[in-house]
Parts: C-alpha cells; structure tokens; sequence
C-alpha cells in the first residue's frame, strides 16, 4: 500500500474503546443486561437499556441494586458479575477480523495508543489478554477514574491528556453511539465501527462520525491519512472525474475528454483499466484490486500519484470509497466538490441502480454519471437542483426523461415538447419519460424531493 503524504495531516495518537469495537462483546453485555432485567421482571425500555449502557461496570452494577434492589449489594453484584465477564472473554469472545493488522500497521507507524473504556480495567485487561494485545496500549482508562462516563466531554479530555498526542493528530474509535457523538463534538477525528448485529443506527453513526467502517477491512493506515476534515468555509469548486470498474467501460475518446475537463481524476480498481487504455493521468487509485488484471494494476501503480488498497472483504463498493476520497480531496483543497463518474453503469442492471444510490446519497456534490449513451444527473435542492440542457443548441432534438426518486418530486421543465410547471411526481413515476429538447433554452429544475434527469444521446 502506497500513499503520498506531503499534505496530510500526521496520525500520533489513537484512543480505543473494547466493547464493541476491538472485540465482539456487545452481544455478550446485551445478553447481561436484557436478563437481569428479565429475572426481575424489569421492562427492557429502550430508554433503560440506553442508560445502562452509558454507565460504567462498577456504576451498572449498582445501578441494578440501588435502582431495582438486585443482589445483595452493589459490591456483591459487582464480584458476581465480574466472574461472568472474565470467564465470556477468555472462553468465547472473539477479536473482530482485521483488528490485529490494523493495530499492527499503527504500531509500526509509531501511533501512541491507550483504551478508554467504560468497563473496569482489570477485564479489560482479560480481554487483552485473551487475544495478545497487551503490547499495543500504553494504559487502559476506565471512565470511572476520569470523573465522567462517554457521554460527557470530559472522558475524553482526560484521555487525551494521559497519551499526549495533539488533538488534530489523534483519533477515536468507537462503536455506542452517544460516545460517537461525544467524541466528535469534541473535536476528535473518529471513526465509528459498525457491524450487522448489535443494533446501531448507522444513518446516525454517520452523520455522527468523520468515517463509518463496517469492520476493520475498511481501514488502514493510509485511509486515516487520506482523510481531511474543511475548516471554515469553501472557496471554489474541485471537479473530480471518478473512473469506475464496469464491465462495459466507456469509449476512449469519452474518457480522455472527461479527464481533460477534470481538476482531479479517481480510477476505482478495474477503472484503471479503462484509463491505460485511454492514455489518461490518474490522480488516485482506490479499491481492492479484485478486478484489475495484473498489467494495468502495475500501470496504475507507476502512474498514479497515490494508491488506496482495500481488503476484498469490505462492506462498501469501490465507488462508494472512490466518493469518499473526492470528498477527502476536495477538503483538503478547501473547496466544494462537483462529481462526474463514468464508466459505471454497464453490463448489469443491479450495479446501475445501485450506482444511482450512490449518486443520491452524494447528491450535495452535484453528480453527474456520464456514459456514451447518455447523461444522467442527480438534481436535488441540497446540491444541483436544475440542469440547463440546451446551452449550445447540442442537446436538440434528443430525448429526455426525468425519473423522480425517494419520496418523489416537485419538477418544472420548459423548453421541451411537454412542459411542466411545480408538477408532483410520485417515486418512480413515468410521467417524465421520453420527452424531447426542443428549444436552447430548455432547463428541467428539482424543487423539492430527487431526480434522475437523463439526457439520452
């Protein structure tokens, strides 16, 4: 894996939390609390199962007794329970895949680390134990003994403080996700670690975090590096062309006047392909090189200026980590960023759709996808919410659909054989379908919900 890093902001420090995020032991925690509460006849409100996951060990422990009058003593309840814990984390807890090498590439790198964990130290440290890791942390923090719990701020003050590490250059890994929240009101880069059975709102972890993985494979060294956060407003606009791997690529000629256009150009993995055939620089290539035939891959490798290499075993689509980096490029920059993807839609009509997800959760950079058929653009009012098609007189005569998404749309068209005025068009409506450019001036404008605007060539 290669990455430039002339203007990357250095990595020095990495706060981890356990549960949930170095080993798998949330069901193991929900599993404890969701039958205490059962053996007592306690309700499993959503609001008490939150509340007891904010607490600390020992401050759940006697939370159960002071609250509902479990065990003898909070003291007693807290020995008993402890003994559980130890025993679950020597004996059927496991590491989540790809941790170990992820904290291996941070060590090597020199990135101080330490724990900061709601669970008591001491089974922490069994849990560590279980799996090797010791060598990795210089301490484990229980939030007790920073006088707050991961809801408050304070937590990771103190933990900051004991590594020492400049703020900007230090990050948080968490999975719960008020300590998500926390942490990145905080300031903190963090990332929030997100897997498909212990229940987290991942729309919420996202808008809550700088990166959501769904597991370690989508981590590295070099991805943390090729993150960057805007400070204070943009100024200008960064045009970023994203290659894509399709199976039916687009023409030579399409892709080099695309790229020429283009302030900064992405080849997704099997793109690379594409953009050695068409002669173009690459600025990044991004994926896991599943798809790349071994000739372009060493192209790719001798012309890009940075490399991004994934496991193949990632939850996210090489184009959807492709977005993620123009949008990591364009923060650097300090500028707004206006999307235009190719080669992408071809071949299989589950990836095109799902390409056009991906363009409508990226609707706030404009998207375009351009292909030698036809042009399709995202319009919303969060990012490009008209399109002028007939500048130039080029567009006249083609044919023009307009396919309403989510909830549906509210559309004007004008300059076209039908014309439409504020009309409601429900999701995937078809009244839209198969109009014609007629006029210079033509323009179709998204005032309220998503559309796909097709201009078919």
């Amino acid at each position: 894996m290669t990455s430039s890093s002339a203007t990357r902001p250095a990595i020095t420090g990495a706060i981890f939390d356990c549960d949930g995020t170095l080993v798998d032991s949330m069901p193991m925690w929900n599993s404890l609390v969701e039958d205490t509460f059962d053996a007592h006849g306690i309700p499993k409100t959503p609001e008490l199962l939150n509340e007891a996951e904010a607490c600390n060990f020992d401050d759940m422990c006697y939370w159960f007794h002071d609250r509902f009058g479990i065990g003898e003593s909070g003291e007693a309840l807290l020995t008993e329970i402890r003994a559980s814990v130890r025993e679950h984390y020597v004996n059927d807890i496991p590491l989540f895949d790809g941790c170990r090498r992820f904290l291996d590439e941070l060590k090597a790198a020199g990135v101080r680390m330490l724990i900061l964990s709601a669970t008591t130290e001491p089974e922490v440290r069994v849990a560590l134990a279980a799996h090797g890791l010791e060598g990795y942390f210089e301490r484990v923090i229980q939030t007790s003994e920073t006088g707050s719990d991961k809801e408050h701020p304070e937590a990771y003050q103190y933990a900051l403080d004991a590594l020492g590490t400049p703020k900007e250059e230090t990050w948080v890994f968490e999975d719960a996700p008020f300590a998500v929240r926390t942490s990145h009101d905080f300031g903190l880069k963090t990332v929030c670690l997100i897997n498909d059975h212990d229940g987290r709102d991942p729309d919420f972890c996202a808008a809550n975090s700088d990166i959501l993985a769904h597991g370690y494979g989508e981590l590295s060294l070099a991805v943390l590096e090729d993150y960057a956060r805007a400070e204070g407003p943009t100024e200008g606009m960064l045009h970023a062309l994203i290659v894509d791997g399709s199976p039916e690529p687009s023409g030579a000629e399409l892709l080099r006047a695309l790229a020429g256009a283009a302030d900064y150009v992405i080849a997704a993995d099997r793109g690379a392909i594409a953009c050695r055939a068409a002669g173009i620089d690459v600025d990044l290539l991004c994926g896991d090189a599943d798809s790349i035939d071994d000739a372009s891959l060493a192209w790719a490798q001798s012309h890009v200026v940075t490399e991004l290499r994934y496991p193949s075993e990632k939850y996210a689509t090489d184009l959807a980590l492709a977005i993620d980096c123009a949008r990591h490029e364009a923060a650097r920059r300090g500028m707004a960023l206006e999307l235009t993807i190719t080669c992408a839609s071809g071949g299989r009509p589950d990836h095109a759709l799902a390409v056009l997800g991906t363009l409508v959760r990226a609707r706030d950079a404009r998207p375009r996808l351009v292909e030698d058929g036809f042009e399709c653009r995202v319009l919303s009012p969060e990012g490009a919410p008209c399109w002028d098609l007939g500048a130039g007189g080029a567009a006249i005569g083609t044919t023009f659909s307009a396919i309403p998404l989510g909830e549906g749309a509210v559309v004007s068209e004008r300059g076209m054989h039908w014309n439409l005025d504020r009309r409601p068009l429900a999701a995937l409506a078809d009244e839209g379908v198969s109009n014609v450019v007629e006029s210079s001036d033509a323009c179709v404008t998204c005032h309220e919900g998503i559309l796909a605007a097709f201009l078919l060539r």
